[in-house]
């Protein structure tokens, strides 16, 4: 059955700054949305727009029938799903449980598993598009998981993305959002290094941005966060330390398929040193004061 706001209830659990914008279209598109997130304090205006909050996420599990998941690391994803007061052991039969975090595949598989033996469907579906593309509901959405599935859940994802497409099975997802990542994981660091060359070459940083973002170079890495390094806001769309995370896993799963990346090595190395600097709470594109020194 098609999602609508009529046939489904929604629950939205992790509400952090991608995850509250996303639970926000899904209100101003009609869905009685639950949540729960770790700080109910954040979820406040969210609430006072209507939103029905939960203590647990066994609650949201036990009062929706399309549960999305948006939380920080694999651990959270686990304890989520599989804890005391997590969504498997309050879930309805004929569910639909859509985990929107970037973990681990192979995680994807086992509650793609867990779920079926509980009469429901399960979609990974990590986004790309950082705070930018949640706030204008244009993220880049990759999912695995059945094509029925996807085809009743796909009215959400036209809700909070733009570009949306199925990959494959459990896991398909995950690994998609593995391939975005080690794109960006090099990309961010040629953008920080130029602009660093440019800064000390003595130009206007957003004259240059003018025009190579109009050429072969553009894109959101140069476009959106090298603006935003030009302009010193290090705040974060996409936290440094999730990056680290991501770049984490794709280099797990790269060494387990065989493969020996050395930029993906170098970018993370890069943004460990920054970590420890002090950096890991900055967006992404402050690995541009990395290179200040």
């Amino acid at each position: 059955m098609t999602v609508t706001p009529q046939t489904h209830q929604v629950g939205f659990i992790g509400l952090g700054i991608m995850g509250r914008s996303m639970a926000g279209h899904l209100m101003k598109a009609g869905y009685t949305v639950h949540i729960y997130s770790r700080t109910r304090a954040k979820c406040a205006d969210l609430e006072a727009e209507g939103a029905v909050w939960h203590d647990t996420p066994a609650g949201v599990a036990g009062a929706a029938t399309v549960i999305i998941t948006m939380v920080g690391y694999p651990k959270d994803v686990e304890e989520v799903y599989f804890g005391p007061d997590g969504i498997l052991g309050a879930v309805q039969p004929g569910s639909i449980l859509i985990d929107m975090t970037t973990s681990q595949p192979a995680l994807a598989q086992r509650i793609a598993e867990a779920a079926a033996e509980k009469g429901c469907e399960a979609l990974d579906a990590p986004v790309s598009g950082g705070d930018v593309g949640a706030r204008e509901g244009t993220l880049a959405i990759m999912v695995g998981g059945s094509p029925q599935a996807f085809d009743a859940a796909l009215p959400l994802f036209q809700v909070m993305g733009k570009t949306i497409a199925l990959l494959g099975p459990a896991g398909a997802g995950q690994h998609t959002k593995m391939v975005n990542q080690i794109v960006i994981a090099g990309t961010i660091l040629g953008v920080a290094e130029a602009l660093n060359y440019g800064q000390r070459a003595g130009l206007d940083l957003h004259k240059v941005l003018d025009v190579i973002g109009k050429g072969a170079a553009g894109g959101f890495q140069l476009n959106v966060l090298g603006k935003r390094m030009a302009d010193g806001d290090f705040a974060p769309g996409f936290f440094v330390h999730h990056f680290i995370k991501d770049m984490g896993i794709a280099l797990e799963e790269a060494e387990r398929m065989g493969g020996n990346y050395r930029g993906l090595k170098t970018a993370l190395a890069q943004f460990q040193g920054f970590a420890e600097e002090g950096g890991a709470e900055a967006g992404t594109q402050g690995i541009f004061k990395h290179y200040a020194s």
